[in-house]
């Protein structure tokens, strides 16, 4: 067998993944924070890069320099003036606590839960005052340092105590907290049982059912039948499955959902009223509100550094040579790809949510009843760009509405039929559902039937499989699982 090598020619095209435009990709899709994250970071190794002070910037000082000097409410009033929307948004103080779960735990915990609240003395600090002010560590630290215990004790507490997630719960085995403190599993279960003799009540278990049974201890309202409950049958409270429970123990329904209602008044989370569980706070990447009759579209560069580059080291780059110059070259190249990368990202959110805005502006004046079916072509082909760079570009990107803040993925959704050939999204469809399911009689959920009957009386159809679906993707159980029997 012969072998023949020739030479031949072959073009091609094919798309060269610059560093420049992988930053560019990147940037898209990064989320607010994570862009002012990479900003700060590129700041600190880039030298040739520097932060201006924005217009907003200076506002904001003056504002700060004014609060200083007077406390009045006058200039409390001009100050939210002078902000504007944005400042308005950006320095609300953090929600309120729901402080009525936090009474309806405390109630939960009985009369051992009270002693500190009521504390008349104040040589103990309140439970409302450190749930406001610290976290549940602090708390649990303040209670240890006040009980008559040895520097050991206390140091064992508060090896727990720092193994102790935001829920309240032990994250670490009994067996590891010893390791580390080169002391026996019974002198760590000891302390354990006095950590957990804390308030709030139920914190350091390391399950549920360890966290109601301390909860049930606390507010002395054990008995057989809660015990077992909690103790066997969890999986059957969780699905409400009462009847099962009865069977299982052989006792009467009502009996069983009289210890039910003890049980459901504990707390699983016992971390939850010190406020650092849920706390995901969302920053808008752009604003929308009407002004004498149009919507306004605009971009939220508030806590962007304002990005510029130094005109030093321009003047320096000129006059060197060699590897120095080099070095520096690339640093200013680099700059400045950020700086137009930033600015095109900007440009890009601020493009599609114009469109969005268009698209959708039923849904921005009457609420999301009005929702379109839209999808991220539709977008695409507004602007000239690829699906792909709208779909980064939505995503983890919010949007302060008088509707609410959403995400711009939100938006995009399927479409539902509507008697008359009109057509809802499947957002919307999903929200009236809840909405149906809010408003029940306990007592007599609604049946998925019975939601595809209410949907055809306002012009919508579906199908009975579809509101199951829609009801699964809501996190909601079916009606024979809601039923309430108290």
């Amino acid at each position: 067998m012969a072998f023949d090598l020739k030479q031949s020619l072959k073009l091609s095209q094919q798309l060269l993944m610059t560093p420049q435009l992988q930053q560019a990709i990147k940037l898209l899709q990064l989320s607010r924070l994570e862009l002012e994250e990479f900003v700060t970071q590129q700041l600190t190794e880039n030298p040739v890069l520097e932060e201006g002070v924005s217009e907003s910037s200076e506002e904001r000082l003056q504002v700060e320099r004014e609060r200083e000097r007077t406390e009045t409410e006058a200039v409390s009033e001009s100050m939210g003036e002078a902000a504007g929307i944005v400042d308005s948004i950006s320095g609300e103080k953090p929600a309120d606590m729901d402080w009525e779960a936090f009474s309806r735990m405390q109630e939960s915990a009985g009369p051992t839960s009270s002693g500190s609240r009521n504390n008349e003395d104040g040589e103990f600090p309140s439970h409302e005052n450190l749930a406001r002010n610290g976290s549940l560590q602090d708390f649990l630290f303040a209670q240890i340092g006040e009980m008559d215990l040895s520097d050991d004790e206390k140091d064992l507490a508060g090896r727990i105590i720092g193994n102790i997630d935001d829920r309240g719960y032990l994250h670490i085995t009994i067996e590891e907290i010893a390791a580390e403190c080169n002391q026996s599993a019974d002198n760590i279960e000891d302390m354990l049982d006095v950590v957990q003799h804390l308030e709030p009540a139920g914190v350091g278990c390391r399950d549920l059912k360890e966290c109601l049974h301390i909860q049930l201890r606390a507010g002395r309202l054990k008995n057989g039948v809660v015990e077992k409950i909690v103790e066997h049958h969890l999986a059957e409270l969780e699905t409400r499955n009462f009847n099962a429970i009865a069977k299982a123990m052989k006792l009467p329904l009502e009996t069983i959902i009289e210890n039910v209602q003890i049980i459901a008044e504990l707390e699983p989370v016992p971390g939850r009223q010190f406020g650092n569980l849920d706390a995901q706070y969302v920053v808008p990447d752009v604003y929308v509100f009407k002004v004498s009759g149009e919507w306004v579209v605009t971009l939220n560069d508030e806590g962007l550094p304002n990005l510029k580059v130094s005109r030093m080291y321009e003047k320096m780059a000129t006059g060197m040579a060699g590897a120095s110059k080099d070095y520096l070259s690339e640093k200013l190249k680099s700059a400045q790809w950020l700086i137009k990368s930033i600015q095109q990202r900007q440009k890009t959110i601020l493009r599609v949510t114009e469109k969005l805005v268009e698209r959708q502006k039923e849904f921005f004046e009457h609420g999301y009843e009005y929702l379109k079916p839209m999808v991220l072509r539709d977008i695409a082909d507004d602007i000239g760009m690829h699906e792909s760079t709208i779909s980064r570009v939505t995503s983890n990107k919010y949007v302060h509405t008088p509707q609410g803040i959403f995400e711009l993925k939100y938006f995009f959704n399927s479409s539902v039929s509507m008697a008359g050939g009109d057509s809802l999204a499947s957002v919307s469809v999903k929200k009236i559902i809840a909405e149906m399911i809010s408003k029940e009689d306990v007592k007599h959920p609604l049946a998925d039937q019975k939601i595809v009957e209410m949907l055809e009386e306002r012009g919508i159809q579906l199908a009975r499989r579809t509101v199951a679906k829609y009801r699964e993707q809501l996190n909601i159980l079916p009606s024979s699982k809601r039923k309430k029997f108290f």
